[in-house]
């Protein structure tokens, strides 16, 4: 079985899970996740866990959330049940604020704000996912939660579509920062692209499409040529290197003594990552084995 991670440019009208299955049935197993899921109507980075990469999805994630940037747009003047350009029309004014309105609303959505997902969302809601309770008929009270942006920026008009570039860290939902700019202008808003440009270390430029990697393995090419290492994206967390003696140990549960500050560790013995361990008061335990 083959362990790692593809760096998948997901085609708008595709799930996640679904588009993981797939690139997963290609590499010969079921064992797949992925980091960061986007709507179905979105497009981009979507960094895929293969076998034992799926070990890591925690720990990249831990990180702070890595960084990720989108490019969206959206359209002035009404709104969906959705937020995105997908839903059921629920209102209309047909209102379109100045540009100089919408520039000055900006600033106020950098940093550390409270945002409210979306009622189409995956955020858990007693035990439910929102979106299972709306299409169950009933309306569920999501509450605000902090969420940062350390950039966000107009960049200009194509037909009635207004396009955007946005930074920011884990768990904020573009639909609803478009809905809240669009409010800050006196105004309404649905998104109708979004398109993922940046997932922590993953980009575009080291992404490939599903089609064709379905292509490749159809005609006989292998895959495996595009799958990063299992320890891709962990490059934050300092290294421990093992002896042969230590990491045999350490890969049947054992603890190590060794020097250094407390904290997690990317644990290698020789050029082989075995794992994520923590160090604690001069103790490497392990946290997760490959």
């Amino acid at each position: 079985m083959k362990n790692g991670w593809i760096i998948l440019d997901k085609t708008p009208g595709l799930f996640s899970r679904t588009a993981g299955g797939r690139v997963a049935r290609m590499l010969g197993t079921k064992k797949f996740g992925h980091i960061g899921t986007l709507d179905p109507m979105a497009s981009g980075v979507l960094a895929i866990a293969i076998g034992d990469a799926t070990k890591m999805i925690p720990f990249v994630e831990e990180q702070g959330g890595p960084e990720k940037e989108y490019l969206f747009s959206l359209q002035f003047g009404f709104e969906t049940d959705t937020l995105d350009i997908t839903g059921r029309e629920m209102r209309r004014d047909d209102f379109i604020p100045e540009q100089g309105a919408v520039r000055a609303a900006l600033g106020a959505f950098i940093g550390d704000i409270m945002q409210t997902p979306p009622a189409y969302s995956a955020v858990h809601i007693s035990g439910r996912r929102a979106y299972e309770v709306v299409r169950g008929g009933g309306a569920p009270e999501i509450p605000p939660r902090c969420v940062h942006i350390s950039e966000l920026e107009f960049t200009g008009c194509t037909g009635p579509s207004w396009h955007f570039r946005v930074r920011c860290r884990r768990g904020t939902y573009v639909r609803s920062l478009a809905r809240d700019i669009a409010a800050k202008c006196g105004a309404m808003a649905t998104v109708d692209m979004i398109r993922r440009t940046v997932s922590g270390r993953a980009t575009l430029k080291s992404a490939v499409t599903l089609d064709f990697l379905e292509n490749l393995f159809n005609n006989g090419g292998d895959i495996g040529q595009y799958l990063m290492s299992v320890d891709y994206g962990l490059g934050d967390i300092p290294v421990c290197n093992l002896s042969d003696k230590d990491a045999s140990l350490y890969k049947n549960g054992g603890f190590i003594e060794i020097a250094g500050g407390n904290g997690l560790r990317r644990v290698y013995g020789g050029d082989t990552f075995i794992g994520i361990g923590m160090i604690t008061d001069g103790t490497l335990r392990p946290k997760r084995t490959i």
